[in-house]
């Protein structure tokens, strides 16, 4: 499903109005009939299906307040009581919003211009927010802002018209104040603020709705942002998720990962990371440490093969040459770098080395991605794949912005990033986004707070590794790992509950 920005919705209405030739009062009727269906289910489902309720429309000057009073309508004529509140005065409305003012004043549909604290909201069973809609931008202002802020302090349920008031479409953040909605009923596609924290949590439950745009429209006008479900694996990306084998097979069908990952205090990551690397499906896994480790992690992953590098008898990374690193890549199809390998003096040329050096596709990850921050400008491009996969606080260091600032707008952040370097970029948190060189990004879906704990991040770059190593692109190996370990999550979760999870866990519900 496509995921759009307010500039890319207004394109995707002019050209259904203009060059399609389905007229602008179509879509509004589409759309507060809609919106009036999934009001009336909900509210059949709170009370009953024999009960009626009574509805307080809040209503904006512009289109979402007149696709708020088509609802209005539709409501009242299925038996509904409807009550419109303007923020502005009615007589002010212009274009499509003042016929919709007409057309429910002829019909006996009271429209009344609101008054600070004179609204009986005991009267009512719920609230349809129709205020302000995508175009709207900064904090709203006088009755704008007064109406939401008796809305929310009603104590009822409020379902918001395409987006809660407040909200902003682009990026999720929340202005003061913002519609705290219990549902949000949204017009064609999901908007980037639906599906991105903390706009997820304002509009609460999401409900998208056709209004006569064309389905393939979205395509067609070059709309790249995607949510990733296992449909969107299977139909967009040609991606199997339950990776079924051909019985002629052999370990070597599946592909050799190289794991250069832990050491001598954080031995975890590369456990984690080897053994979600062999969960990925793929034949072999190599697990890289410093030698003078070695012969304490025996038998730790008995499945990997274990390969000591040469580090002068110190047991860390910072005396391993990046060129014994280099030819164990030889005749591997993916290899990991980063989980828990520490920093050191100079690590950024020992990273350089590999970044310009290995043949075959990278994932950089952790104190990996810490040694790219301030140099990958003036490193070339690799020619194969390369996937990172930072969390906020390593974005943060890549793009020398603050993390407030990546948050701010998660799948601008990523797409930059992914297509001025030419790499896969994987922005991990809540919603998880994958960017891609050419300005495609997919914002995840399954996953889960019980997530947000230590070494999670490792058995991701293991997974996205492993999936390499089985001939995926770049895009699908890193959507189809970010998928497959939100859902590991979920089913974990499920058995052991969020607050107990572990990054362990996952490695056994990677199915």
């Amino acid at each position: 499903m496509h995921v759009v920005t307010s500039q890319e919705m207004r394109q995707l209405d002019h050209h259904t109005i203009d060059k399609i030739g389905i007229p602008a009062l179509v879509l509004m009727e589409n759309a507060g009939r809609e919106t009036a269906r999934v009001a009336a289910d909900y509210f059949a489902k709170r009370a009953g299906a024999d009960r009626k309720g009574r509805w307080l429309i809040l209503a904006g000057k512009g289109n979402n307040g007149a696709d708020a009073v088509v609802a209005a309508r539709h409501l009242a004529e299925w038996g509904h009581h409807a009550e419109v509140v303007y923020a502005e005065p009615p007589e002010t409305l212009r274009g499509d919003a003042a016929v919709q003012r007409d057309i429910a004043v002829r019909l006996g549909i009271s429209c009344q211009l609101y008054q600070p604290d004179t609204i009986e909201w005991q009267r009512f069973d719920a609230v349809l927010d129709g205020l302000l809609g995508t175009g709207s931008k900064g904090a709203p202002r006088g009755p704008y802002a007064a109406l939401i802020r008796e809305a929310n302090k009603s104590g009822l349920p409020i379902l918001a018209v395409d987006i809660p008031s407040g909200l902003d479409a682009d990026n999720g953040s929340l202005n003061a104040p913002c519609i705290r909605a219990e549902h949000t009923i949204t017009f064609a596609f999901p908007k980037r603020g639906l599906v991105q924290q903390p706009g997820i949590g304002a509009a609460g439950q999401l409900t998208v709705v056709p209004i006569g745009i064309p389905a393939g429209l979205a395509d067609q006008l070059g709309v790249k942002t995607f949510l990733l479900y296992e449909h969107t694996l299977r139909e967009r990306l040609g991606v199997d998720p339950a990776r079924p084998r051909q019985p002629n097979t052999h370990k070597g069908t599946y592909g050799h990962v190289l794991v250069a990952a832990g050491s001598r205090r954080m031995s975890g990551a590369g456990i984690l990371c080897t053994k979600a690397a062999l969960r990925s499906g793929c034949g072999l896994v190599t697990w890289a440490v410093p030698d003078h480790l070695l012969e304490s992690l025996i038998g730790h992953v008995p499945e990997a093969m274990l390969a000591g590098v040469a580090d002068e008898k110190r047991g860390d990374w910072s005396a391993v040459s990046p060129h014994e690193l280099l030819a164990l890549m030889e005749g591997k199809q993916a290899v990991v770098i980063g989980p828990g390998i520490g920093r050191f003096s100079e690590d950024f040329d020992w990273m350089k080395a590999l970044w310009e050096g290995a043949a075959c596709p990278l994932v950089i990850d952790a104190d990996g991605l810490n040694m790219l921050a301030d140099h990958l400008q003036k490193w070339p491009r690799r020619q194969a794949a390369t996937v990172l996969t930072p969390h906020p606080g390593e974005m943060s260091r890549l793009m020398n912005l603050s993390v407030r600032e990546i948050q701010a707008d998660r799948i601008g952040t990523a797409t930059q990033y992914a297509v001025e370097f030419g790499v896969t970029l994987v922005l991990k948190g809540a919603q998880t986004v994958i960017a891609t060189p050419d300005g495609t990004a997919f914002v995840n879906t399954t996953g889960n707070p019980g997530m947000a704990t230590g070494g999670m991040g490792d058995v991701l770059a293991g997974l996205i590794a492993g999936l390499l190593a089985q001939g995926h692109e770049a895009k699908q190996a890193a959507c189809l790992g970010v998928w497959l370990h939100g859902r590991a999550g979920d089913q974990a979760a499920e058995k052991i509950g969020q607050n107990a999870l572990l990054a362990g866990d996952l490695i056994h519900f990677l199915t």
